[in-house]
């Protein structure tokens, strides 16, 4: 029996270090390129442009692929690819739950000065889901960004930052000084 879905969201979803990522954008961001690097450095696609999500009853929702897009990525440039066709079945995650979404935003200079991330928060089906934007520049490796913020949000779930991490060696240091 088919699950008729909460909510379609526009984004690729993918699951990246085993976390749910929903990564958004305008049309023309760079969301299928950058989702086949990731897929390329061993990430797994869920679905690509309609991802489909369901209430969960204790977690986050749980996204999934329609079945006409399975295992569908459109990349400019190239079309659409069959990543299960070109990469094989590893390449690609049945479902995740929503853990994290990445907006890309393009820019034409890096406006972005503070020392971390400005996580805040977007509704999914009445959860609150951890949400972050990142500026597009030209010339950055956009797929080591993503990855890497994936890295530290995992370590700020688990209670680390290593902005007041810094800060905090900062001011010990100052303070022996003085």
């Amino acid at each position: 029996m088919s699950r008729t879905a909460d909510m379609t969201l526009h984004g690729v979803f993918m699951e990246i270090l085993d976390l749910g990522v929903l990564v958004c954008g305008a049309s023309g961001a760079g969301k299928g390129e950058l989702a086949l690097e990731l897929v390329t450095r061993g990430h797994r696609l869920i679905a690509d442009d309609a991802p489909e999500f369901h209430a969960g009853t204790d977690t986050a929702p749980q996204g999934t692929c329609p079945p006409l897009l399975q295992d569908m990525l459109e990349v400019r440039g190239l079309g659409v690819l069959n990543i299960r066709a070109l990469f094989g079945a590893a390449a690609i995650a049945p479902r995740a739950v929503l853990a994290l979404r990445i907006h890309l935003q393009r820019s034409i200079a890096d406006t972005s000065r503070t020392l971390t991330p400005d996580y805040r928060t977007c509704t999914v089906l009445g959860r609150a889901i951890p949400a972050v934007t990142l500026s597009l520049i030209p010339g950055r490796n956009t797929a080591l960004l993503v990855e890497t913020l994936v890295r530290d949000f995992k370590l700020r779930r688990s209670g680390y930052d290593a902005a007041q991490d810094f800060v905090r060696r900062q001011r010990d240091l100052m303070q022996r000084q003085a």
